[in-house]
């Protein structure tokens, strides 16, 4: 598990993109690392919105991979998951049940507009009042 400082110091890669630490929260007995990331809604609009997206991820899943300077999820502690390969998609382009880095992942819509991922196993404990706290 990675300390605050390297939270801050780092940056966390999640389907293909990288995610800026913002804070901590704990839902239910689990303290939550929080990511977020602003991205255009559609580079083919003419006038496209800004997206955020939020990336809650159990704190003690995180782990800093020297090799590449990036932090990257590992469920067990110890070895990350498998990470996809190819090109990052829009965020209304993908899935709402997907697979990364080894664990099953759920989307959400966001209360204000954007999307928040949690890890699937979490999704209950994600209701409509922890959504609502995020930034």
């Amino acid at each position: 598990m990675v300390d605050d400082a390297d939270l801050e110091t780092n940056v966390l890669e999640f389907v293909l993109k990288s995610f800026q630490f913002d804070r901590t929260e704990t839902v239910g007995e689990v303290e939550y690392a929080i990511f977020h990331r602003t991205e255009t809604e559609s580079e083919s609009q003419f006038r496209p919105k800004l997206v955020k997206l939020v990336l809650a991820v159990p704190k003690a899943w995180i782990v800093h991979d020297l090799a590449s300077d990036l932090m990257l999820i590992a469920p067990d502690g110890v070895h990350p998951g498998h990470r996809g390969s190819g090109t990052a998609v829009e965020a209304a382009a993908e899935k709402t049940e997907f697979s990364e880095q080894g664990v099953d992942w759920v989307r959400f819509p966001r209360p204000n507009g954007g999307w928040v991922y949690v890890p699937k196993r979490d999704a209950a404990a994600w209701g409509s009042g922890a959504l609502g706290s995020l930034p």
